[in-house]
């Protein structure tokens, strides 16, 4: 048996071990399910919070973006420690309210703020959906990257008569694995699966750096040959001319929050034991993470341009040859990197290290899917199910639905992630960081309300409908997904957005107009009632 199948099986018992745990340990209720019932401690919230936010994004699109574009997207780091001041500012308020009131999902807490509003509760779940589907299908799509590249001599399967590529088999591997652990465990299973994906990701990403690093010829080899990297691999805005100083700004603070405020963090400021116990997971956030991305990941991107320059093309920048063969394929270039170099320096501890740095990718891609399943399927049945389909519906019933929404959702990811495989032109599902970005230019428009909500304090209902309604009209206007719409359309669409996008972040656009919108109409509408907002706040600050 290969050495990648046996890291491979370890890793895979021990998340079935965490999953029966957390299946024996949990309760039959739905705060139980949703939120370990608010009992996590410090390393549990830190780590969990820590795998939430490093995706496939981050071990992939991230370096595959540094690949493309040189040390242009390096200040892109600046929104680790900005997400972990969010975690302190942000987080410990909604938990602090969160426990108090008995919230469990984000459109709990805003609905309830804003005079109970099913309209205002409906838009939240629509931000969440929309963040969360994006967030799956790519984390799914890497978990193909990576069985193609572990097992490159695998040929095609075959089951029921149909073929499978080793891509294909990855995909439906990590769907089904996630899926499952999931719907058996709930919060306490995820959490758990968390602190060991969050521990090896941290890990894998220090290996992957220290590999990168050996494999150039140490320390001051690999800062010679970088700084030989031609001028526009070296300055901003890069060689596809992308990142501006603005639009590197705006993803920084903007992506930074947004990733803070979706549905899956949310929900774990709730299951924080305490304000206390989040406001420590902040602080180790912003010491630990951006030390492990800096040194880690970032520096594979870079080194990976210098070993494997891509080419300029008249279809984009294409990677080199040993890293793929499309531009969406600069995302594979980490592990391209560890898979090339680190057996040669390491003789067959190499082969070892190599597997525990893939299944550690695997195991980013894995814990941000599982939050986000988790987090939607809290959202959509007790937020729309419940609310409006059947409010009188059981516990039991409501679990079930729960579990349900799990199961779609992650077949509708697979069967995305097929279309977009099969179809080059299917844009929306091109570039794993991209995908990245859409998601968090979603989850950005609950970002008004938020603010308003834990601190400023004059907006009304009205005002957070309209603003929360234009934010996610003009999100949909800049994002790839007007692809969907038809060419002509698209075409239409990218002339009236193209100069914007080139600027600025898209969720900062939808956040401009979301706020602006917002402050006219609650100055024309009425405000939330005085005593209902002086108990929130009351509640809030304990």
């Amino acid at each position: 048996m290969s050495i990648p199948v046996i890291v491979l099986l370890i890793y895979g018992l021990a998340l079935v071990g965490i999953c029966w745990f957390g299946y024996r340990r949990g309760k039959i209720t739905e705060e139980d399910y949703y939120l370990a019932g608010r009992g996590q401690g410090v390393v549990v919230t830190t780590l969990t919070i820590m795998a939430t936010f490093f995706s496939s994004a981050a071990l992939l699109g991230i370096p595959g973006l540094i690949y493309k574009d040189g040390l242009g997207f390096f200040p892109f780091a600046l929104n680790l420690p900005l997400s972990g001041a969010a975690i302190y500012l942000l987080g410990s308020r909604i938990s602090r309210i969160g426990r108090r009131r008995g919230y469990v999902t984000p459109g709990d807490m805003v609905a309830d703020y804003y005079g109970g509003s099913s309209t205002i509760r409906l838009l939240v779940a629509l931000i969440g959906f929309l963040y969360v589907l994006p967030y799956i299908v790519m984390q799914i799509k890497a978990g193909g990257y990576l069985a193609q590249r572990m097992f490159p001599d695998a040929g095609t399967l075959h089951f029921l008569g149909s073929p499978y590529s080793m891509f294909d088999v990855g995909i439906s591997v990590l769907s089904l694995i996630t899926m499952l652990y999931v719907l058996v465990g709930g919060m306490r299973s995820v959490a758990w699966s968390d602190v060991l994906q969050g521990v090896l990701l941290l890990t894998g990403m220090l290996l992957a750096g220290i590999a990168t690093v050996c494999a150039m010829g140490g320390i001051g080899s690999f800062f010679r040959q970088v700084s030989d990297l031609p001028p526009e691999a070296l300055t901003i805005p890069g060689p596809s001319g992308k990142w501006t100083p603005w639009k590197l700004l705006t993803i920084c603070l903007f992506a930074s929050l947004a990733t803070m405020i979706q549905p899956g963090q949310w929900m774990r400021y709730y299951a924080a034991r305490s304000t206390n116990t989040l406001r420590k997971s902040a602080v180790i956030f912003s010491t630990v993470l951006p030390f492990c991305f800096l040194f880690g990941v970032m520096l594979v991107g870079i080194g990976g341009r210098v070993l494997y320059p891509p080419a300029v093309t008249d279809a984009g920048i294409m990677p080199h040859e040993m890293v793929g063969s499309k531009t969406s394929e600069v995302d594979q270039v980490v592990i391209v990197m560890v898979q090339e170099h680190l057996p040669a320096l390491l003789g067959p501890l190499g082969v070892v290290v190599v597997s525990i740095i893939l299944v550690a990718i695997l195991a980013a891609s894995m814990s941000t899917a599982d939050s986000n399943l988790h987090a939607l399927s809290a959202v959509l049945t007790r937020d729309v199910y419940d609310r409006f389909i059947r409010p009188e519906a059981s516990e039991k019933e409501r679990a079930w639905v729960g579990r349900s929404v799990i199961v779609v959702v992650t077949l509708l990811a697979l069967w995305l992630v097929k279309v977009g495989a099969s179809n080059p032109s299917f844009k929306p599902l091109e570039l794993i960081a991209t995908l990245s970005f859409v998601a968090m230019a979603f989850s950005c428009q609950l970002l008004p309300a938020t603010l308003d909500m834990l601190f400023i304090g004059k907006g009304s209902r009205a005002g957070a409908v309209a603003g929360m309604t234009s934010g996610i009209f003009i999100v949909l206007l800049f994002t790839p997904f007007s692809a969907l719409f038809g060419e002509s359309m698209a075409a239409s669409i990218d002339g009236l957005t193209g100069t914007l996008k080139n600027l600025f972040d898209i969720g900062f656009c939808g956040f401009v107009v979301n706020a602006s919108v917002m402050v006219v109409v609650s100055l024309c509408s009425k405000p939330v009632d005085a005593e209902r907002a002086k108990a929130f706040r009351r509640d809030m600050q304990g």
